[in-house]
């Protein structure tokens, strides 16, 4: 019985800068599932998150040599990953400019019981309902962290343009969840 030899991460690193393909075809199925679903947050689709995917690989193998081994490789590959999808949206898809608007206080509160309830599945499912520009924005700014500024300079729109989307963005997923609510629990409205 033939056992495939394991590799740390390191080590596969160092392969891979060496130019050995089975150590970069190892390093992609490593990372290649959890990355998917990374790019799946920006996509409409799942070929859309596969191009995003492949187009983000073919980023890092070719900047492999700038991986200095500070922080987690992962958490690298994960930046280049998000950095491919946005890459992917300004090339495949139209923002939609939105104007600057002020959130208002009476909009209906969502149930916390509700997002209790709700798994991480049905959140992400609400999240990919939304249009490309508002889940884009939403993503990076409420998953990965990105403030307005970054957003801004990332997507090549104004910071109010990005708080704009973002703000459009919760009101949406709001209303979503309280649809799914009402229809879980028979609320007539």
């Amino acid at each position: 019985m033939l056992l495939k030899p394991t590799y740390t991460i390191d080590e596969l690193i160092a392969r891979c800068k060496a130019g050995e393909r089975k150590a970069q075809e190892m390093l992609y199925k490593q990372f290649a599932s959890k990355m998917l679903g990374v790019c799946m947050r920006y996509a409409t689709d799942k070929m859309e998150a596969e191009d995003m995917l492949q187009n983000g690989f073919v980023k890092m193998f070719k900047k492999l040599d700038d991986y200095r081994g500070d922080g987690s490789f992962e958490g690298w590959l994960r930046r280049i990953m998000v950095h491919s999808a946005i890459e992917y949206y300004r090339k495949h898809h139209k923002l939609v400019q939105v104007m600057d608007v002020t959130e208002t206080g009476n909009e209906p509160s969502v149930n916390p019981a509700a997002l209790t309830n709700m798994g991480a599945k049905d959140l992400l499912a609400i999240i990919q309902q939304l249009s490309p520009g508002y889940k884009m924005v939403f993503n990076l700014y409420a998953i990965e962290g990105y403030s307005h500024k970054e957003i801004a300079d990332t997507m090549g729109i104004t910071e109010g343009a990005s708080k704009s989307q973002l703000s459009r963005a919760r009101a949406i997923l709001k209303d979503m969840v309280l649809k799914m609510e009402d229809k879980k629990y028979g609320y007539a409205g």
